[in-house]
């Protein structure tokens, strides 16, 4: 983000204005729950079941693609698993930040500048062993690899 954000009314062009530039990326989860079958209270409370994340592909400004359409494909040892369009993100990613942006002004908080902000999954979550290798491929963006080891 190149600017802070502050609610409670952030509005999708709010966010978009406030951003610097989009990369694609992948979020690896990490959850003591298995078939990622759990409820609001259990994920909050395992602090998202975010491990880690891994960025890749091509910077672009908001304003030169759709982010509304951007089509992902997402392959496991080479076979298509899962492919998403980036509305399954609340309709436009944009807007899933401008709701995280206006809950944080109801708590007297705001998004800082500077903040690297994940809007969302465009596809379900993936199950991975070691020895998989991952690629997504984000239309107009590029794509991110990453291989599991033990």
């Amino acid at each position: 983000m190149k600017k802070a954000l502050k609610g409670p009314n952030c509005t999708r062009q709010d966010v978009l204005d406030a951003t610097d530039y989009v990369l694609p990326a992948v979020e690896i989860i990490d959850s003591r729950f298995s078939g990622f079958k759990f409820d609001l209270e259990s994920v909050v409370a395992d602090n998202g079941s975010s491990a880690r994340y891994v960025g890749g592909g091509r910077a672009r400004y908001p304003a030169d693609i759709d982010l509304r359409t951007l089509g992902v494909v997402m392959e496991k040892n080479g076979e298509i698993v899962t492919l998403g369009a980036s509305a399954a993100v609340l309709g436009h990613p944009a807007d899933a930040v401008a709701m995280l942006v206006n809950i944080l002004g109801e708590l007297g908080e705001e998004l800082p500048a500077g903040s690297f902000v994940m809007s969302g999954g465009i596809t379900e979550a993936v199950a991975v062993k070691p020895g998989d290798s991952i690629v997504a491929r984000f239309q107009e963006l590029g794509s991110v690899s990453m291989r599991f080891v033990e």
